[in-house]
């Protein structure tokens, strides 16, 4: 029977909504949980006309992290580090709506995505020294990569809540909005901004830039993502609108 609480997944031409759907307990995550959003992921990543994807959820919080004991005897940390992994290799731009807390393995898939904007009611912890978890090698990587050495100390190492502001001023948060409406206006002004972009340019683009980051960057891969995006009919369009000051109409080729 399907579970009437699990997240949801939307899809508009180019837009995909992922929404966590469990307010009453600060949108935790179970393991049929994970399950489907590795499951809206791979169907997201099928459908090549979606470019950007937005995750959020409902409540006062966006998610608490996993339902550690749901299942005994999970390695959660496994779990979130395989969808943390295809969330940060995602196809599409990604970007992380949170609007309240965000606890545990929730701030690392957070990490993953391209974008997080947050509200002034945002806040983040992670219990998992004091819960004698030792944090997976995706999850440490994003810490230090992302915020830094001394910010993912004070999360991981010494169990710091951070808030909003403070979660700002490491890089955690890309915008912070002062409600929930400040941030679902930033939202879809980003997303739009987003969708304007040329297909090409903009996909490739994220893909290149996560593996310098990662030292991966394969330069082949590179040059012939260049080499189509120079040869394109795109960036003809998107250089005879910047001429005549209209809004291009690109196509994706």
């Amino acid at each position: 029977m399907p579970d009437a609480h699990a997240p949801s997944l939307q899809i508009d031409g180019p837009l995909a909504c992922i929404t966590l759907r469990r307010p009453r307990q600060a949108n935790r995550l179970e393991l049929g949980d994970l399950q489907t959003l590795e499951h809206h992921l791979a169907q997201v990543e099928a459908d090549q006309a979606v470019r950007v994807l937005l995750l959020k959820g409902e409540g006062r919080h966006f998610c608490s992290g996993f339902h550690i004991d749901a299942v005994p005897g999970v390695d959660a940390g496994a779990l979130f580090e395989a969808l943390a992994q295809a969330w940060e290799n995602a196809r599409p731009v990604t970007i992380a709506a949170i609007q309240g807390g965000i606890y545990g393995g929730a701030t690392d898939l957070a990490l993953a995505c391209d974008f997080r904007l947050g509200t002034r009611a945002c806040e983040m912890f992670v219990p998992a020294a004091r819960l004698g978890l030792h944090f997976y090698r995706g999850g440490l990587e994003r810490y230090v990569n992302r915020l830094g050495l001394a910010a993912a100390k004070q999360v991981l190492l010494a169990g710091q809540t951070l808030d909003a502001q403070a979660m700002r001023d490491c890089g955690f948060l890309d915008q912070l909005l002062e409600d929930a409406a400040g941030l679902q206006q930033a939202s879809d002004a980003l997303c739009e901004r987003l969708l304007a972009a040329a297909p090409l340019a903009l996909l490739g683009m994220k893909r290149h830039l996560n593996a310098i980051a990662a030292g991966r960057l394969d330069a082949a891969a590179l040059a012939a993502d260049i080499a189509r995006a120079n040869a394109s009919q795109d960036l003809s369009e998107g250089v005879q609108a910047w001429q005549e000051k209209r809004a291009p109409r690109f196509r994706g080729c």
